[in-house]
């Protein structure tokens, strides 16, 4: 019986994973859960799964999962500090699914045990990725990636020499807004950008769908785990998002991972790593899709991803910047202080001002390094938003 534990678990990607330890629950002994103001579904989880700890990250909504939890012999606890205490549980196995930088600190400490970290969390990556595989390497742990493009990537590469790889090419849907004029991209709502063609996802990674700056965090995240240049590393717009991700190699081989859109895949592959074993997704009828399309993604459709391409020649402190910027910027956009397209100007010029004080190309020694760029960051962003409401 593998421990486990999932930080981050009422999310998309913590749900998923939940209702795959849920099929085999004689497999798994759970450990921890956590998760944020969903207290019903956290207290819900927690006593189906059986798990030993339930963590709320929000200290006020400690009395409502105590309450909830009342009679079942589950620890309710709550607050940042709960978290790193549940991430010094060992376990085997560890989901990182905790949305932006508040799921840092939870994975580094995860690290310590030795285990297999499997990473949902994209900001890991951008933020901190050289500290996060030192961190790893120096305990012995495994790192694997659970969003589905690297994923993808990771699965084509089995057996695989890195340096045999000229292209790794990321996918992407496009986002709910794809087929919009350009024009007409400036007006767009919340609820325009909220509705995804593909992905059943939250509210905040399918608007970052529809900018495409969780394709410019992939293509960070791409060049931090797998040690590849930022030339080697390609975008294309895939509709139907079936291929997740391609290898090209020196002989001109492209080697592509292809399933139905469902996060499954991904995080069924980490959770039975280095095995294969069923997953209760889709079947492809090839027959039946008959056609896969591809198109080169639009710079002015897409501004995020040439921010992020110099960000990713960058490196130190720029993902730091790039990642809380973004997540400002959306915060920015969700309240109706700024436009949709305004989204890239904020964190372009959030680079600039940080530019302005810090040398963003020196490498980062610690994680507090990384909190200190993160805040500072947010800060200038949020100025940048208040200058483009006046």
């Amino acid at each position: 019986m593998r421990s486990i534990s999932i930080f981050g678990a009422t999310g998309s990607i913590g749900q998923n994973t939940v209702d795959l330890i849920a099929r085999a629950p004689d497999a798994y002994r759970v450990v921890a859960l956590t998760g944020g103001a969903n207290i019903a579904k956290l207290a819900q989880d927690a006593i189906r799964l059986k798990a030993e700890i339930a963590v709320t990250a929000h200290d006020e909504h400690l009395d409502d999962l105590r309450a909830a939890l009342a009679g079942t012999g589950i620890t309710a606890t709550a607050g940042e500090a709960a978290l790193i205490e549940a991430a010094d549980r060992p376990v085997d196995w560890v989901m990182s699914a905790i949305v932006g930088a508040a799921g840092l600190a939870p994975g580094f400490r995860a690290l310590r045990h030795g285990g297999t970290l499997a990473l949902a969390n994209k900001e890991s990556l951008v933020t901190a990725g050289p500290l996060l595989l030192a961190e790893a390497q120096a305990h012995g742990a495994t790192i694997l990636p659970v969003d589905s493009e690297h994923s993808a990537v990771f699965q084509a590469l089995v057996g695989e020499d890195i340096a045999a790889v000229e292209r790794i090419i990321i996918t992407a849907s496009g986002g709910g807004l794809r087929d919009w004029p350009i024009a007409a991209l400036a007006s767009a709502t919340v609820a325009d950008a909220g509705a995804h063609p593909n992905w059943a996802m939250g509210q905040r990674i399918t608007i970052d769908s529809a900018s495409m700056f969780n394709k410019g965090m992939e293509l960070i995240e791409t060049r931090e785990f797998f040690g590849v240049t930022p030339a080697q590393i390609e975008t294309v717009i895939h509709p139907q998002s079936l291929i997740h991700a391609l290898v090209g190699f020196n002989d001109g081989a492209l080697m592509a991972h292809l399933g139905a859109p469902d996060m499954r895949h991904a995080i069924g592959y980490a959770l039975n790593w280095p095995d294969r074993r069923h997953l209760p997704v889709a079947r492809l009828d090839l027959a039946q899709i008959a056609t896969l399309e591809f198109r080169a993604p639009d710079p002015l459709r897409y501004p995020a991803l040439a921010i992020a391409r110099a960000v990713m020649e960058t490196r130190g402190r720029a993902g730091a910047v790039f990642n809380a910027a973004k997540e400002v910027a959306l915060d920015g956009f969700i309240a109706g202080r700024i436009g949709f397209m305004d989204m890239a100007a904020v964190v372009d010029r959030t680079l600039d001002e940080i530019t302005s004080q810090l040398c963003l190309s020196s490498s980062m020694s610690n994680l507090e390094d990384v909190l200190m760029t993160d805040h500072m960051s947010r800060q200038t962003a949020w100025a940048q938003i208040t200058k483009m409401e006046r």
